[in-house]
């Protein structure tokens, strides 16, 4: 069974919840970043999770 992908068309759409700006995705790791939050938020089976509980902070 493959994971489906994020689109990432969706960041036009898609904005941090707690700054309430834009998201940089990376592919690699499967997260949509917030540079001004400093957190990462996890993308699980093609849907971002934006809850800032799931959020990892950036090192």
């Amino acid at each position: 069974m493959t994971t489906p992908a994020f689109d990432p068309k969706m960041l036009e759409a898609l904005i941090c919840p707690q700054t309430r700006t834009s998201l940089d995705y990376d592919a690699k790791a499967q997260e949509l970043i917030s540079r001004s939050a400093n957190l990462a938020f996890p993308i699980r089976d093609g849907i971002p999770v934006l809850l800032i509980d799931e959020a990892r902070t950036l090192d």
